[in-house]
């Protein structure tokens, strides 16, 4: 069993989801707020904004700093992490700091995800996929799901009778989950974090979808009829940063 998400009572609760959701945006709107203020300074003639352009490479650790407050497993993290190293070393190659060459360091990313996958593979399970996977998974009594979908796409079906919700990440790839031979028991929460890709669920018409998400030059997107109750709902938060995320059924 994956011991990376709690206890089935302790999975999501409105608290954490509602804390989790206020950090990131936190981040997210001060870093906003800081290249606002930069723009600001050029138009005043203070500073000049094509030496503030030349580190565009701080895009990758805005999104990793905003990933790791959003996330809750281990995998998210270590994509988070990534992130920010990658916006590290080439910020820092601008600054004639280090000298850092994509080319002779690229093999370094199939190694680390290599040594990961079969990490997970004698540690638990998780559905990962980087050149495409089909097929179905019974999540049982766990009712948990941890997806990431790196440079590939994601297509599967779920089934479980009571859905906890989980993780699904989304890097330059697509993921499609369908859930319509499952339920719910009360509430789920699934945290989505789409950057260049996208993010489809499919779930059952007697479901009550919110979307609380934050696109970014990106979008949410819900195509579903509404219950005749909100006895099942399942709540979709997270990010589209460059790419999207739809529900429907």
């Amino acid at each position: 069993m994956n011991n990376e998400f709690p206890s089935k009572d302790a999975v999501h609760p409105k608290g954490q989801v509602q804390a989790r959701a206020v950090s990131s945006q936190v981040v997210l709107g001060l870093l906003v707020i800081l290249m606002g203020l930069l723009f600001l300074l050029d138009n005043l003639d203070i500073i000049e904004t094509r030496r503030v352009l030349a580190f565009w490479p701080m895009v990758f650790i805005v999104v990793g700093v905003v990933k790791l407050c959003d996330t809750q497993t281990r995998g998210g993290q270590i994509v988070g992490a990534v992130f920010v190293g990658i916006g590290v070393l080439m910020t820092l190659d601008r600054l004639d700091i280090i000298d850092f060459n994509w080319r002779t360091l690229w093999p370094l990313f199939f190694i680390g995800f290599g040594v990961y996958t079969l990490y997970k593979a004698r540690t638990g399970r998780r559905m990962i996929a980087v050149d495409g996977v089909k097929g179905e998974n019974d999540l049982g009594g766990e009712g948990v799901v941890d997806i990431t979908a790196i440079l590939g796409g994601f297509e599967r079906r779920v089934f479980t009778p009571n859905f906890r919700g989980g993780e699904i990440t989304a890097v330059m790839g697509g993921c499609s989950l369908d859930l319509r031979n499952s339920s719910i028991q009360g509430e789920a929460v699934v945290s989505v974090f789409a950057f260049w890709g996208g993010v489809t669920l499919k779930v059952p018409p007697d479901w009550t979808v919110v979307l609380n998400g934050t696109p970014i030059m990106g979008g949410f997107e819900e195509k579903t009829i509404a219950p005749p109750d909100n006895s099942k709902r399942l709540i979709v938060r997270g990010y589209a940063i460059m790419g999207g995320v739809e529900v429907r059924n």
